[in-house]
């Protein structure tokens, strides 16, 4: 028998080797013929068959178990590996170092130059066909480890039994192993350079156990039949900036609660939340975080597995299966997604290989002190094309139609959340993260490059200019940002007593002096009613009524201000307990309180008329959709504006008539508890007015004060407008006209 180079044999049996397929599996030798090499410490003896029939035993070589097998001919087909236990025990496998790289040279290099957007279906547990045998590829990028080996179910969690090969220069250790499939649990065992050892998740797993477990899964994702075309084909088509967008924000952990507590399933949430959004009429629901994390307290925010839905609500099928309903059901689908930070925990990114790999090597680069996280090193092409594909793969794998940036500002300033000394500047000595704006730039590039109908939305709190500018305008090239001074200023007003009102005028109207410096989305969210913050209800003032009428005409107000529209779940029926994520919203008000189910009633015929009403969307990002009609009568706390939308011609006679071709739609708004039973209101055309809205309603729990029947305007100067109309106006009330 041909004997091992002693030195290189050591190094495999003490898991050193960066290089096992060097030395297992089978190899040339000079006289013709081929060894093979198996090391294996479970097996007591090995042998090695092939197809054929034809049977061969290894001789052990060494006690550790390492077995060698000399054939004086090369073989014509792949053999197989049958091993017998130390205590009896058999089982046959391919020999995983039979196999010849699965990742090529070519994706090495897109990926070190950062722009393998599909790295994804390389890196991770990827299921593949080599050579006609079924099996799982795995590949990690751990550059400075001296020694990596997957371990898992399948091996006993043994690092000595599957080594991985290291593929040089790129940092990418590989390891085709045949025979497993999903909800095999695995890991990768690290020895870094200081020779200390441990175990990571795979950055790149598609699923993992549920927590407290840390161990990554094996899930193929292919293979789920969608059918959403009809969504996909209508969404390519057209700018979704150019119709309504008004989104249900919800937390799938909390939203509502199975039996004894647990988390609704993915199918579950199907069957019971889908409905439900659709009859309020919302065109968007926007998930929070539903990557892997592990503490539920985080809200999904400290994310552990970016490309692997939480396995707290099902498999990843499961989740696909959601999002396709909701296409069929003509509701889009935004996930929120944490490119900025990441936890500290022991099995995720943090010290991924030893080093300081996806974040900064500097803590005043690449920490929060505020958050307790770290952030990741934009200036890495391995970490930018680990992100920009995860963006990429959320879009393409599981047919997602948006994605919503968390804590971008965290992003742009080098100093957010820090103190003096905690932070380094620039090149040119500024604040500003050069590296963070050249990596949103260049991943809302490729992304809207490639979907250019998908929404990419930042919450970005600060006055950066250009945030959703076109990259090609220096802008960082968003679809959309959250309009966080707006929200501020809004809740501001609403909160205080209505005889304070007046002197805080300006909060409702200074949000005009820049709504069209970006394209904006309104949001009432999650943030707005947690950590003492209040519910939405419970921030408005007076009792119970005043507080229903108020948030009423919160909501009307909102809802015909200029912008895209979002509202956090429980908002929409007034729930009076501010949100926890630890159990589910308070539904059992609408069985016993009539005025939170007259609530839901007023939102819902809200959302409906925003759906209807091209004047409320067609022109949100242009000045000539929206102009004031009265906006100083802070005395009286009362302000009117107007929005304006093309008006679709049903007829021949219509198409040939002439006048307006636009519809508008004039909203008076009353933030006081007294009523003006004689109140006067400019009009931007002449023309016949009905009221499609009044919040005050008696349906909806109002007083009653309303409008009906369908009224001539009067050629009476009024309000800087040639046209006017008196009407009655409710107490803390929204009045909408439209032109008929």
């Amino acid at each position: 028998m041909m004997s091992t180079d002693m030195y290189e044999l050591m190094r495999i049996i003490e898991c050193e080797h960066s290089d096992p397929h060097h030395i297992l599996g089978q190899h040339p030798v000079s006289d013709g013929g081929v060894i093979i090499r198996v090391f294996n410490p479970s097996a007591a003896s090995v042998e090695v068959f092939f197809p054929e029939g034809l049977r061969y035993p290894m001789e052990m070589e060494h006690k550790a178990g390492f077995f060698t097998l000399l054939l004086k001919e090369t073989p014509k087909s792949r053999y197989k590996l049958s091993y017998t236990g130390h205590h009896g025990e058999a089982w046959e496998a391919y020999d995983p170092y039979s196999f010849a790289p699965v990742i090529s040279e070519l994706d090495l290099y897109l990926y070190g130059q950062g722009t393998h957007y599909q790295i994804y279906d390389k890196l991770g547990a990827n299921t593949v066909t080599v050579d006609g045998v079924k099996g799982v590829h795995f590949a990690v990028w751990a550059p400075n480890a001296k020694r990596i080996s997957l371990v898992g179910d399948f091996n006993g969690w043994s690092g000595q039994r599957h080594p991985m090969r290291s593929m040089g220069a790129s940092g990418v250790w590989e390891l085709f192993v045949p025979g497993l499939s999903n909800y095999d649990r695995y890991k990768y065992e690290i020895k870094s350079h200081t020779g200390a050892f441990f175990t990571k998740a795979d950055p790149y797993a598609r699923f993992a156990e549920h927590r407290p477990g840390t161990a990554s899964m094996v899930y193929d994702i292919s293979g789920y039949k969608w059918n959403d075309t009809k969504w996909i084909n209508k969404r390519n088509k057209k700018d979704p900036l150019e119709g309504p967008v008004n989104i249900y924000e919800f937390h799938p952990g909390s939203w509502r609660r199975a039996g004894e507590g647990r988390f609704m399933s993915w199918p579950e949430l199907t069957a019971e939340l889908i409905p439900y959004v659709k009859e309020l009429g919302y065109t968007h629901v926007e998930i929070m975080p539903v990557m892997e994390h592990p503490f539920d307290g985080s809200w999904g925010y400290q994310v552990t597995g970016y490309y692997a839905p939480t396995s707290r609500f099902g498999n990843p099928h499961q989740f696909m299966e959601f999002v396709d309903a909701c296409h069929q059901a003509d509701i889009g689908v935004i996930l929120d997604w944490v490119p900025a930070h990441f936890p500290k925990d022991a099995h995720g990114l943090a010290m991924f290989d030893g080093t300081e790999l996806y974040e900064h090597q500097d803590p005043r680069q690449g920490q929060h002190p505020e958050w307790g996280t770290l952030i990741f090193n934009y200036g890495r092409s391995e970490v930018k094309n680990f992100l920009i594909a995860n963006a990429l793969y959320w879009i393409e794998k599981f047919h997602i139609d948006g994605l919503r940036v968390d804590a971008v500002a965290s992003m742009l300033y080098l100093d957010y959340g820090k103190e003096y000394g905690q932070w380094v500047p620039n090149e040119y000595g500024g604040r500003e993260n050069i590296e963070a704006v050249e990596f949103m730039k260049h991943m809302n590039s490729v992304l809207l490059g490639a979907h250019p109908h998908v929404l990419m939305i930042a919450e970005e709190s600060t006055a950066w200019t250009g945030v959703t500018r076109p990259v090609q305008e220096d802008g960082l090239g968003f679809s959309l940002k959250w309009n966080m001074g707006w929200m501020n200023d809004f809740l501001s007003y609403m909160t205080k007593d209505s005889v304070y009102r007046k002197h805080h005028h300006h909060n409702l109207t200074f949000g005009m002096v820049y709504a069209y410096s970006e394209k904006y989305i309104l949001v009432l969210s999650h943030d707005e009613v947690v950590h003492g913050k209040g519910s939405m209800v419970n921030k408005m003032p007076g009792d119970t009524w005043q507080k229903m009428a108020n948030l009423r005409a919160a909501y009307g107000f909102m809802i015909g201000h200029p912008g895209k529209k979002l509202l956090f779940m429980g908002s929409e029926f007034a729930q009076f307990e501010e949100w926890s994520e630890a159990k589910a919203l308070n539904w059992f008000l609408l069985d016993e309180f009539e005025h939170h189910r007259k609530m839901l009633d007023f939102v819902k015929d809200l959302n409906h008329l925003y759906l209807n009403e091209k004047a409320l969307w067609q022109r949100d990002f242009s000045a000539d959709g929206f102009g004031w009609i009265n906006c100083d009568d802070s005395d009286r706390s009362i302000i009117s504006f107007y929005r304006v939308g093309e008006r679709k011609r049903r007829s021949k006679k219509d198409q040939e008539a002439k006048g307006s071709t636009y519809e508008y739609l004039v909203f008076i708004c009353n933030f006081t508890p007294v009523p003006c039973m004689d109140y006067r209101v400019g009009l931007p055309v002449k023309g016949k007015y009905i009221e499609i809205l009044n919040s005050d309603n008696e349906k909806y729990g109002g007083s009653g004060i309303i409008n009906p029947g369908i009224r001539q305007c009067e050629e009476y100067l009024c309000d800087g407008q040639q046209y006017s109309l008196p009407l009655q106006l409710p107490p803390l009330g929204v009045v909408v006209m439209k032109m008929k």
